[in-house]
């Protein structure tokens, strides 16, 4: 068995200072941390924490007042942050600075009049939070034929994407959206992130030469989501996986070629625990590839920043 590991692959740099904001979280004020939703989505990672101290919510009636809570890498909307104040909640902010700026971008739009079309999936975290700074204004668009079935009577539109979705997919639905309605705008530079789009590209490319692609994600992960239908595109068979668990040998034969990525939230641990599993049942060699290199960094939310700062 042939192992092609694909890179860029795993933890971007929006999840890494996520994972660290609440990793120092946890230093700095003890435990419980309180967490707005999952702090990324991935089941290995949210159970690592668990185990830590963190404490995940769903809701913010269930952190006692005066307690530390954090904002995922997703976002949140404005109501929560007006909540989280209202109940006296410390508050820390690990929302990915690309997601900051898609809310921006809807603020901007929505200050100036326009009615936003919102390419995203229904229910995702990073999609409710973007609506909730100007729910009047902002419609969910999920498809091409959604652009079709849309009733709308002014000309001042504006179009935004979900950072984490499908290249092929927002493009299908932005070209629709230009054909429909002419004198649509979008953002001065696409909200796709880097990382999702990086990803897409090495398993769209390297999947040509493999039998199989396994992608470490959970079922939750948009990103990772992607990246499985577009294995499942080449017309490999595809596997979207926690972890080696996961891996039904029925799924492989001993002479494959196995593409194996990861989705932006998924550790390299669990990427290193189902490489071993692979070499320990087929003798599989591993060779990496890299179609591009990635160099983004994001700092540490304000407050640990002001923190640092003051001890300077």
């Amino acid at each position: 068995m042939k192992i092609i590991l694909a890179s860029p692959r795993g933890f971007c740099a929006g999840v890494n200072m996520a994972i660290d904001t609440l990793d120092l979280a946890i230093k700095t004020f003890g435990v419980p941390v309180y967490v707005y939703h999952e702090i990324v989505h991935n089941k290995y990672v949210v159970e690592q924490f668990r185990a830590k101290g963190a404490v995940f919510v769903e809701d913010l009636e269930e952190v006692p007042p005066g307690e530390t809570l954090l904002y995922s890498a997703h976002g949140v909307s404005p109501e929560v942050r007006r909540v989280a104040s209202q109940r006296g909640l410390k508050a820390i902010d690990a929302t990915c600075p690309l997601v900051i700026k898609v809310h921006l971008e809807a603020k901007r739009y929505a200050n100036n009049g326009y009615t936003i079309l919102l390419i995203g999936h229904e229910g995702h975290d990073e999609v409710i939070g973007t609506m909730g700074e100007a729910p009047e204004a902002i419609h969910l668009v999920e498809s091409p034929e959604d652009v079709d079935r849309l009733e709308i009577s002014t000309d001042k539109l504006a179009y935004l994407t979900q950072t984490t979705l499908s290249v092929d997919d927002a493009n299908r639905i932005i070209k629709r959206l230009k054909e429909r309605f002419p004198h649509i705008v979008g953002p001065p530079k696409e909200d796709i992130c880097y990382a999702t789009q990086n990803r897409q590209e090495a398993v769209r490319l390297l999947s040509q030469e493999a039998d199989v692609v396994l992608v470490l994600g959970s079922q939750n992960s948009s990103n990772s989501q992607r990246l499985a239908e577009l294995g499942g595109e080449s017309t490999r068979r595809t596997y979207l996986i926690d972890g080696p668990n996961d891996i039904d040998l029925a799924w492989l034969k001993p002479d494959d070629t196995v593409l194996v990525t990861a989705g932006a939230s998924a550790p390299e641990a669990v990427v290193e625990q189902c490489l071993d599993m692979l070499r320990e049942k087929y003798g599989a060699t591993v060779e990496a590839r890299s179609i591009r290199e990635e160099e983004v960094f994001f700092p540490l939310p304000r407050e640990f920043r002001q923190m640092s700062a003051g001890r300077s």
